[in-house]
């Protein structure tokens, strides 16, 4: 078998196969030990990309809802529960998440992304929205939680 490293490099689904075997097998000294716990961190970091990300979308839908309450409609309504969903079922799955939204810096993120995809939507200048995020968690994450009307900025 050829070097490990190299095999990451050049391949990274083969090279996940044979480490998996060599698990299998018990041949632990002949495991890619530092690529392998990159991979295992990778997951976890993927799972919190994927959380921010529905986070992200959710809230630019409640930000529309808020600014724009004259096109409020079933498709707005029908995204907001879908990602509501969506977050709690990734949370149900994998709750160390929990963590990420009581981290400001994370929900710091989730808000900025949010209003710039929220700006590039509806074309209201970015300043013009929002710095913080006018709603608690507990209210984003609410399914009967439905944003008052956000005098348009």
């Amino acid at each position: 078998m050829q070097d490990t490293s190299a095999r990451y490099e050049d391949d990274v689904v083969a090279w996940a196969e044979d480490q998996a075997r060599l698990l299998r097998a018990g041949r632990f000294d002949a495991v890619d030990i530092e690529h392998v716990a990159e991979e295992i961190e990778d997951v976890g970091k993927s799972e919190q990309r994927e959380l921010a990300h529905r986070m992200a979308v959710l809230l630019t839908h409640l930000l529309k809802w808020a600014i724009q309450p004259e096109r409020r409609g079933s498709s707005w309504e029908a995204a907001i529960r879908d990602q509501r969903q969506r977050i709690e079922r990734r949370l149900s799955r994998t709750p160390s998440l929990k963590r990420s939204l009581a981290d400001p810096d994370w929900w710091a993120d989730a808000w900025g992304d949010a209003r710039l995809e929220t700006s590039r939507e509806t074309g209201v200048g970015f300043d013009r929205l929002p710095g913080a995020c006018p709603w608690s968690i507990s209210q984003v994450r609410d399914p009967n939680f439905w944003p008052a009307s956000i005098a348009k900025p």
